[in-house]
Order: structure tokens, then C-alpha cells, then sequence
């Protein structure tokens, strides 16, 4: 698997396709967080705005290998976990991603709570902020993994289904992204830092099983 992963990583950084969704991050972080900003409602901004940009992400490595190396990957290693290192490599260029905004978006907004009424130490921020960032990668990839190949093969399909699955994993009351990030807004408006413990583990078992489901089906679809 390792060297897989490797294989798929150097596809991603080769074929240069991660520039837009990578530029839309930035211009939505450029946008929505401001110097001087409390820095948990800032950082809630940063962990939603990944999610959408972490669906891209899969959809850029599953469709990245011209056909004949990926029917050539897949003979040689099993078309389940050649497509199980693109969802991985997915996921972690989302979490790479969302750990550098994390950190520049803490050193450049207020250490403090709405009205600046009580200190949020850096570490303290970072605790909080990461859980969420990683939430939302996880079923930003999730959704990325459910919505397109070999689930959905058309692109005409795969990329509303991508976009209204990332909006409704931002949205939803239940979804582990919203509680994430409703807690760092909530935590802004208290000065309370909280850890997104639960939601991180319910994105991760969400996830698990969306990869499971799509690496399973690449090989019942596999000729």
C-alpha cells in the first residue's frame, strides 16, 4: 500500500490539478477570515471551507490515471486497493491542506473570544481547531469517495452530487462537520475551547465505511 500511495501522490503533484481547488481554499480563507478575527470563528470558517475542497480532491485522484495505467494498477496490485490509495492519498493532501491554514489562520487572528472578553491561548486554539479541520476532511473525502467512480461513473452526475453531499455534510444537524464547527462557534462565544472528540469519531467511522463501499464495488465493476 505504501508504495502505492507514493505512486498516487506523485500523480497528484505532477498533474498539477490540485492548483484550483488548493487556489479556492485560499481565496475562501482570504474572504472569510480577517487579521484580528477571534480565532475559533475563524477557525470554524477554515474547517468548513475545507470539506468541499477535500470532495475535489477525490474526485482529481480517481479520474487522475490515464485508463490504461489504472487497468495496469489494478492488475497488478487489485482494482480495491488501487482505488483505496486514491482515496487515501485524497485524504491526506486534505489534512496536509487544512493543517497549514490551520496554523497560519492562529498566528494571524485574536487570541480571544467574541468582545474579546476572555484569552484562547494558541495551543489551546490549536487543539480545538484541528479536531474540526480533520472532521471535515474526513467526510469531505467521504462524500468525495460516495460520488464519484465507480459509484457514480457520469461526470454530469458525480459533480451536483459532489457539490449538495458537501453542502448537506456542512449543514445537516446531524452531521459530525456541523457539530464540529458549531462548537467552535459556540466556543467563541463562551471563551471555551472544545474538543470535537465525538464528531471526530463519528467522521472517521463514517468515512471507514464510505472507502470500504467504494473500494468494494471498484472491484465488483472491475473487469
Amino acid at each position: 500500500m505504501t508504495a502505492l500511495l507514493r505512486y498516487q501522490a506523485d500523480l497528484l503533484l505532477r498533474s498539477q490539478r490540485w492548483l484550483p481547488p488548493v487556489i479556492l481554499y485560499a481565496v475562501f480563507l482570504t474572504v472569510g477570515v480577517g487579521a484580528g478575527q477571534p480565532v475559533l470563528d475563524s477557525l470554524g470558517y477554515t474547517a468548513a471551507a475545507l470539506l468541499p475542497v477535500a470532495a475535489w480532491l477525490v474526485r482529481i485522484c480517481v479520474t487522475g490515471e490515464p485508463p490504461a495505467a489504472r487497468a495496469c494498477v489494478a492488475t497488478a496490485r487489485g482494482p480495491a486497493r488501487a482505488h483505496l490509495a486514491c482515496l487515501l492519498t485524497a485524504l491526506l493532501a486534505a489534512v496536509l491542506l487544512g493543517l497549514a491554514a490551520t496554523v497560519v489562520v492562529i498566528l494571524i487572528s485574536d487570541p480571544a473570544s467574541n468582545g474579546h472578553r476572555v484569552r484562547i491561548a494558541p495551543p489551546r486554539a490549536l487543539a480545538a481547531g484541528l479536531p474540526a479541520v480533520l472532521v471535515c476532511a474526513l467526510l469531505g473525502t467521504a462524500v468525495g469517495a460516495l460520488t464519484h467512480r465507480p459509484v457514480l461513473r457520469s461526470t454530469g452526475r458525480a459533480v451536483p452530487a459532489m457539490l449538495l453531499g458537501a453542502l448537506l455534510a456542512v449543514v445537516w444537524a446531524g452531521s459530525p462537520a456541523q457539530a464540529a464547527v458549531s462548537g467552535l462557534v459556540t466556543g467563541s462565544q463562551t471563551g471555551r475551547a472544545p474538543l470535537a472528540l465525538l464528531p471526530t469519531a463519528g467522521a472517521a467511522l463514517v468515512t471507514a465505511g464510505a472507502f470500504a463501499a467504494a473500494a468494494w464495488l471498484t472491484g465488483r465493476r472491475s473487469p
